[in-house]
């Protein structure tokens, strides 16, 4: 195998100085630097100390015949089936929260901010093109203060929505997901409420307690508003989660708890015909929750009159495992997933396992079962991890901003997501790959133009050699320890 060495360029100059190092497979040293020119097989680095950060390569298939000269006994083989698709996607992204958007429209100066969600939304130059994002309706624990978009005085019950209103987030997320849209105009906004307004629920209050059934109505025209509203803005929202995590009652922010039966009643009755008569290009997704209990989001379905109106099962990673998402995708297989919520943070096991434990469960395993979209939590918060009202204050975002210069630091959820995000395209299908384990974790995708996207995540301390074949193509590749490679290469002739 050869490789061609790439000189340092824009990249090593945004991200620092990175060493150079020297993967294990008999080729040149690659340097963090520019994008390689079209080649026929290229490869994107990360360590997970950043030693390397999407540092390129250009590399050759094997032109021996491996019959002849054997794989090490430890090799990993990745057999991928491009003939064989699973789902097509939507893209990778994150939250554009209240504190994230605030950071960035007001602590960073014009050309900062430019930069930054060029990079982050765009395609061009060092772009990772981010095609997905979520939005919170009112504040979430990660806003500077609690509110909702219908906050009447006294918190006399409003009915009629007079009150309703866009106007908390006039000053920061409008104006940066408007940005973000100018830049990626094909960016698919979701949107989720933390909590109906505190008049509708029994505990008068956005911190806990349950929707009342008499606002069941009053909370579906403020959903439908939302969406109204947000189009006025230019901002179209394409699905819609009916709570924020509706089976926990946080004690410090807003949050409602909102068990399958009442979802399943207020989806049927109320949202879902709403929706069709007034904006039926809205996808209604259910649950937006852990992994541990996908019995909610069944009895959800099992609901015929709700049924007919879910389009999507959302997903967060706090508890319970992947798997999940398959179990109720068999069981319902006209219905859609997507992992809609996972935060980094200054815990275990994310502080031991990081960026790779970060692709292989959020990345790989998530779309091997059958997400069609993964967001992450907040785009950017402070170095503080903030601003946020209650809640996580060991929550880190995607990108973290220092308040007072506006520089950005990337961390690990930044090139976790960038490892997918850069090079799988909207409606690129994933396509089968062998499953792999001892630490490599590995997801194959087929891009739209044809081109070939493997992701790899090593966990292991030491490299590890992998042996990918498709056809009659194949190459051989030394993985740098607690790493994660990205290849791509075009459809054979």
């Amino acid at each position: 195998m050869r490789c061609t060495r790439i000189a340092r360029g824009q990249w090593a100059q945004r991200g620092g100085a990175l060493l150079l190092a020297t993967l294990a497979a008999g080729c040149a040293t690659p340097q963090a630097g520019v994008r390689p020119a079209a080649a026929e097989l290229e490869a994107w680095t990360t360590t997970a100390d950043h030693r390397l950060a999407l540092a390129p390569a250009t590399l050759d298939f094997d032109a021996v015949d491996r019959r002849e000269d054997p794989l090490p006994a430890a090799a990993v083989s990745i057999e991928i089936d491009a003939a064989t698709r699973y789902q097509r996607m939507v893209g990778f992204g994150a939250a554009i929260t209240d504190a994230s958007a605030w950071l960035i429209q007001q602590r960073m100066a014009p050309a900062q901010r430019e930069a930054l969600l060029r990079e982050l939304f765009g395609r061009d130059g060092d772009g990772i093109g981010f095609d997905f994002v979520r939005l919170t309706i009112g504040a979430s624990d990660f806003s500077r203060h609690h509110y909702s978009l219908d906050d009447p005085p006294a918190g006399r019950p409003d009915p009629a929505l007079r009150h309703f209103s866009l106007d908390a987030n006039r000053d920061d997320v409008i104006p940066v997901t408007r940005q973000a849209l100018a830049i990626n105009p094909q960016l698919w906004v979701m949107a989720s409420p933390w909590s109906a307004p505190g008049w509708m629920k029994d505990s008068g209050s956005l911190i806990r307690g349950r929707l009342l059934p008499e606002y069941y109505d009053a909370f579906a025209r403020y959903l439908l508003r939302y969406v109204e509203a947000m189009a006025g803005e230019g901002i179209p929202v394409r699905a819609l989660t009916v709570q924020n995590e509706p089976d926990f009652e946080p004690a410090d922010y807003p949050g409602m708890r909102f068990n399958a039966p009442a979802r399943a009643r207020f989806i049927g009755d109320h949202l879902g015909p709403l929706l069709e008569r007034h904006a039926p290009q809205v996808q209604v997704f259910d649950w937006d929750h852990n992994w541990d209990k996908p019995e909610e989001p069944l009895a959800v379905l099992a609901d015929p009159a709700a049924a007919r109106y879910v389009d999507a099962v959302a997903w967060h990673c706090y508890g319970g495992l992947p798997a999940a998402q398959s179990r109720v995708r068999q069981a319902h297989p006209d219905v859609d997933v997507y992992m809609t919520e996972c935060s980094g943070g200054d815990w275990e096991p994310i502080r031991s396992g990081g960026l790779t434990q970060q692709v292989e469960r959020l990345i790989v395993d998530t779309t091997r079962h059958w997400a069609r979209g993964v967001l992450f939590w907040n785009l950017a918060l402070d170095q503080d991890n903030g601003p946020h009202a209650g809640g996580c204050g060991t929550c880190r975002g995607v990108v973290t901003l220092d308040a007072k210069t506006g520089a950005v630091t990337r961390t690990d959820d930044y090139y976790a997501l960038a490892h997918a995000s850069r090079f799988v395209r909207r409606d690129a299908w994933r396509v089968a790959s062998t499953a792999t384990e001892a630490g490599v974790a590995n997801v194959a995708f087929v891009n739209p133009d044809g081109s070939r996207v493997l992701v790899v995540s090593n966990a292991n301390p030491q490299p590890r050699v992998i042996h990918v074949r498709e056809g009659g193509r194949r190459f051989r590749h030394a993985l740098p320890g607690r790493s994660v490679v990205t290849f791509r290469w075009p459809a054979a002739q």
